[in-house]
């Protein structure tokens, strides 16, 4: 499922950075809860690998 980016994040003082959406399931009760960070474009492939 896509999201649209926030506004802010099309400011141009804010132009290297990028919004990632991970959905990360509960240990204890099995459902999915989504977790939203805003990281600098060179290190979105770092984050997702986590």
């Amino acid at each position: 499922m896509a999201k649209k980016t926030v506004a802010s994040l099309k400011d141009k003082t804010a132009k290297g950075y990028a919004k990632v959406i991970r959905a990360v399931r509960s240990p204890k009760t099995g459902a999915y809860t989504f977790k939203e960070e805003i990281v600098p474009v060179d290190s979105v492939s770092d984050v997702l690998s986590k």
